[in-house]
């Protein structure tokens, strides 16, 4: 987006770091598939980073590993950023095959806006939530993948109902949150056991199927 005329008179470092401000605003409008607890709407990319930064603050006690959560809590803000250009991919829904490349693109343009030395730093978050490979980013990965099954839980199968996913699917596209957390994967069985007693989940094949 191009700024007003008023930012000609900044330095350029706080010009384009204002530039980056303003352009990560359209998070806000990249809806997910997720509903809200109340269940009145769609939440936003913008809500749901805002959400798991509180998730990591208050759960990181259940950690598999000892985190630093200023590391997690970073992760979280930076994790969806890329969607202002490259949108929301459902985890139930139909998968985007061009959506890596169009991530890492996404990724290079926005943090590109920043000065070099932050632009570095949140790429470096942000690749490191992407590998999943340090307990702080297992955790983080944890944390997002958790946060929907909860709101799901809350609004009687939400997006389980809307993909008709089935309970093996459930387990196996939610697998991270074990990696970071065995007592949040425990909660989450419990979730998904009770969500196929009440028909959220399926446990035989869809209808049409052989």
């Amino acid at each position: 987006m191009t700024l007003p005329a008023w930012s000609d008179s900044l330095a350029p470092r706080l010009k384009s770091q204002i530039e980056f401000l303003f352009a990560i605003d359209a998070l806000k409008s990249v809806y997910r598939a997720t509903l809200i607890a109340s269940g009145e709407r769609r939440e936003n990319s913008a809500e749901h980073s805002w959400h798991l930064t509180l998730f990591a603050r208050i759960l990181a006690e259940h950690a598999n590993q000892p985190v630093d959560v200023d590391r997690v809590v970073f992760m979280l803000m930076v994790h969806d950023i890329v969607e202002v250009d490259a949108g929301d991919v459902p985890i139930h829904g139909q998968q985007n095959p061009n959506k890596d490349a169009e991530e890492q693109a996404a990724a290079t343009r926005l943090f590109g806006l920043l000065p070099d030395d932050q632009a570095s730093l949140l790429r470096q978050y942000w690749d490191e939530f992407e590998t999943g490979e340090t307990a702080d980013a297992r955790f983080a990965k944890a944390i997002d993948r958790l946060q929907p099954v909860l709101l799901n839980a809350l609004t009687g199968g939400g997006t389980w109902n809307d993909f008709d996913v089935s309970l093996d699917q459930v387990r196996t596209r939610t697998a991270q949150i074990g990696k970071g957390s065995d007592e949040l994967w425990e909660m989450a069985n419990a979730i998904f056991s009770e969500a196929a007693e009440n028909g959220w989940l399926r446990t035989d094949p869809p209808t049409g199927s052989s």
